[in-house]
């Protein structure tokens, strides 16, 4: 298969199988259709290969596909689409909701990219935390 083409969907057990960190890094999330330039904001993101949960000010709906861009070390790009699974309201601050979302129609090629930055993120942090 050509790694330009988009990946099977992981499904929910496939999902938990990727390594998860939390990290901050510049996000945008818009609605797929929204072709506004909107700043990247820098937010704390719990990520994998599979998906992303994250705090925001802006309620999404449940099943809608987002337009995420994510800006990764080395000044890198990374743009996906991410389809919102659940939006939980958080009572404090007011207004603010925690989106869980997974990416969709993702090629190969993307997911493998987002891997190897998520694993230096990790050999960072242990590096960091646990080196003498």
């Amino acid at each position: 298969m050509p790694s330009d083409t988009p990946a099977l969907q992981p499904t929910g057990k496939d999902r938990r199988e990727f390594y998860r960190i939390t990290v901050p890094l510049p996000i945008r999330l818009q609605a797929e259709n929204d072709t506004a330039e909107v700043t990247l904001i820098q937010r704390s993101v719990n990520i994998s290969g599979g998906g992303i949960g994250i705090t925001l000010n802006q309620a999404f709906e449940v099943n809608e596909i987002l337009s995420c861009t994510l800006l990764l070390p080395g000044q890198v790009l990374f743009k996906s689409y991410l389809e919102v699974l659940c939006v939980d309201l958080i009572p404090y601050p007011p207004n603010t909701y925690r989106l869980h979302g997974r990416f969709v129609r993702m090629t190969n090629q993307d997911r493998e990219l987002l891997i190897r930055h998520i694993l230096k993120f990790q050999r960072e942090h242990l590096n960091r935390h646990y080196s003498a």
